[in-house]
């Protein structure tokens, strides 16, 4: 924990505190920010406040009193919770306003991790509660130097996987063997296995046809179908470099089980696409330009042009997310659709670009996705290969 540029950032945004908080190992985001091990078992609540300025506070239980023993600041006890109450009162109780892991109305849910309960006891105190969203991206959601190159190292193992799994389909159909949705799943996670990489139990996805049109399709042995020729053939995978400090890399990539695309299938292709690349250059232009650029836009840029191509009715979800040690991580992510998010692009922030079309009425799903980092020089840059045509599966 950086405590001086802890505290720097929260003068800059004008709060008084931030109070970090967990009960049962329920806050990720806090042990992530403190440098404390979310893993060691915790039955008790503790608070961690750290003022504008001054010595922080803790509050701990007297049944675990060494809880935050590893943070610098002053320690006081609670055994009854007429205590707990009174010192939380008498910590935070002289703020105005502080911030804590809460989201208006949940807006941001992957931020909104304090209970209502105890957002309404800090509340009791006099003291306003206001979002630490933006705090969280500045000292949890940013890749680093380290965390930059396990994902690149990440990328070239998957992309490696991706073209041997779109060969192994190719080889299947053509020597006759059956060859189901559910077994490239399990052949891609295989190979993760084998080459260092790990996707926390979440298998990639592998969809077909009217599956292709299911964003989250999960093929399960119970509703995976075999895969044939002329099928189109979605695969969506994600894995990291199986490390501590392991980030996500996240990708989408169509095929075609046949040498005649058909004309239906490419013309949806070339809208996704050019969504894609419309995102990519409204995000580029601004912040290569020195301007603020918040993810809500860079959405609105991929739906305006999808929309002025007529499918915007078919483009169900946001464009993208934020990517870290999780596939969908705690920074800013490409919505102007679920939420509108109006936190920053800025140096140090990865996420995917994945528009898509879902037409289940046609059997037809397209989704193109890459990964983009902004430098700490400020460069928007797509971190790995990006499709440029449907790929031909050899059968």
């Amino acid at each position: 924990m950086d405590l001086k540029a802890i505290q720097s950032a929260i003068k800059e945004a004008g709060l008084d505190g931030w109070l970090l908080f967990d009960f049962a190992n329920r806050e990720v985001i806090s042990y992530r920010i403190l440098g404390l091990d979310e893993h060691k078992h915790t039955s008790r609540r503790w608070y961690y406040y750290i003022p504008a300025d001054g010595e922080p506070q803790k509050i701990v239980s007297t049944v675990e009193p060494t809880k935050l023993d590893s943070l610098p600041g002053k320690k006081n006890f609670y055994l009854e919770w007429e205590k707990r109450h009174a010192l939380l009162k008498d910590v935070v109780g002289k703020a105005k306003k502080i911030a804590m892991q809460y989201s208006p109305m949940n807006n941001i849910p992957y931020v909104s991790t304090v209970d209502a309960g105890t957002v309404e006891l800090i509340k009791s105190t006099g003291v306003e509660v206001v979002s630490s969203a933006d705090l969280i991206q500045q000292f949890e959601g940013m890749v680093d130097e380290k965390g930059y190159k396990l994902h690149k190292k990440a990328g070239e193992i998957i992309h490696r996987i991706k073209d041997e799994a779109f060969a192994e389909i190719g080889r299947c159909l053509r020597e006759g063997k059956k060859i189901t949705e559910y077994d490239i799943q399990q052949y891609i996670d295989k190979k993760f296995g084998e080459n260092g990489l790990t996707c926390d139990e979440m298998p990639p996805i592998v969809g077909v046809n009217e599956h292709a049109a299911d964003p989250h399709f999960d093929p399960t042995p119970a509703v995976a179908v075999e895969i044939k020729k002329g099928d189109i053939v979605l695969i969506d995978l994600w894995a990291r470099v199986d490390d501590p400090d392991g980030i996500y890399y996240d990708v989408t990539w169509m095929g075609y089980a046949g040498k005649d695309i058909p004309a239906r299938y490419q013309e949806v292709w070339e809208v996704v696409k050019g969504g894609r690349d419309a995102a990519i250059e409204f995000e580029r232009n601004k912040i290569e330009s020195g301007k603020e650029c918040g993810g809500w836009e860079v959405d609105k840029a991929c739906r305006d042009y999808i929309k002025g191509k007529g499918f915007d009715q078919f483009f169900v979800h946001r464009t993208g997310h934020s990517i870290g040690r999780e596939v969908h991580g705690n920074a800013v992510h490409i919505d102007n659709l679920e939420t509108k998010d109006e936190r920053k692009i800025v140096p140090g922030i990865l996420h995917s670009v994945e528009p898509g079309v879902y037409m289940p009425d046609e059997r037809i799903g397209v989704r193109s996705e890459v990964d983009v980092f902004i430098t700490p020089e400020g460069k928007v840059e797509v971190t790995g290969p990006i499709q440029e045509d449907i790929i031909i599966i050899d059968c």
